[in-house]
């Protein structure tokens, strides 16, 4: 699925405050032990099975030490990376190159892995559903996250509160009822779409009779799932959340339901191990 790169103004102050973050009052080793004048060629190794996401930001890093870096990007995003493969060269100098080097790493294989798994759900699928994510994201980088996941193929949910209504289920219980949160948010004059989260057959039936557009369906059982979707066939659009494993997918995906968001995608992606070999230029 084709994405667009990352504007890098999403991304420049928050590389900058990573940056700070490491470097404090300074890199002491580096400083002490590196001439000032030496240059270096750093490569970026991929050590384990990937899909590689965030180069860009990556290289941001380098470039706020040194703006002269040359950036040479073997893969781009998107692209499966295997072992030994080299993923990009820098050329600069020695010192922006080593103490840039834990903060660009730690960027790239954040987002790598949560493209990896992406990818392993997308493909899980079948192209029989939709992957979406969610918005358990780590706290002020959501847009990378999010990023990730459309590398991975994935679909973003909500960025945030003011991208769609989500009725849920302490929506529900303070409203009164799903009949009765619907109405009110009726009467906000909404124009956005509205899902309605549902955690038994019964409150399928009460979101359709209110009128959602979507319903989710949160861990429901497999049979419910299928009957879920067969109520709400040309009359709303079907979430399943919650539950939701790699092993599931095939199975899930085989319900008829139009979406499936996975949490883990952002919360949960294993490591990827990428490294960062340095040498006289």
């Amino acid at each position: 699925m084709p994405f667009e790169p990352l504007d890098p103004g999403m991304y420049r102050e928050i590389v900058r405050r990573a940056l700070a973050e490491d470097f404090g009052w300074g890199d002491v080793t580096t400083e002490t032990v590196i001439d000032r004048d030496q240059r270096a060629r750093g490569i970026v190794l991929s050590k384990s099975s990937c899909v590689i996401a965030g180069l860009d930001i990556a290289s941001e890093a380098f470039r706020q030490l040194d703006p002269g870096v040359a950036v040479d990007v073997r893969r781009a995003d998107g692209e499966r990376c295997e072992p030994a493969m080299v993923v990009a060269e820098y050329r600069g100098q020695a010192s922006a190159l080593l103490t840039a080097e834990r903060t660009a790493l730690n960027f790239l294989q954040r987002l790598s892995a949560i493209a990896t798994l992406t990818r392993q759900f997308v493909e899980a699928a079948g192209g029989r559903v939709t992957v979406l994510d969610t918005r358990k994201t780590t706290p002020l980088l959501r847009a990378l996250e999010k990023y990730a996941v459309r590398v991975g193929g994935g679909v973003n949910h909500r960025g945030g509160l003011d991208e769609g209504i989500l009725i849920k289920d302490n929506h529900v219980r303070l409203a009164g009822g799903v009949e009765q949160a619907v109405r009110r948010m009726r009467k906000g004059n909404r124009e956005m779409p509205t899902e309605v989260e549902a955690q038994t057959l019964g409150q399928v039936d009460d979101a359709l009779r209110a009128g959602a557009e979507i319903i989710l369906l949160d861990n429901l059982s497999t049979p419910d799932i299928v009957e879920a979707v067969r109520r709400c066939r040309g009359r709303a659009k079907t979430e399943i959340s919650g539950g939701v494993t790699l092993p599931r997918m095939r199975e899930l995906a085989a319900t008829g339901a139009d979406y499936i968001s996975v949490g883990a995608l952002t919360h949960s992606a294993p490591a990827v191990d990428l490294s960062f070999e340095i040498e006289p230029a």
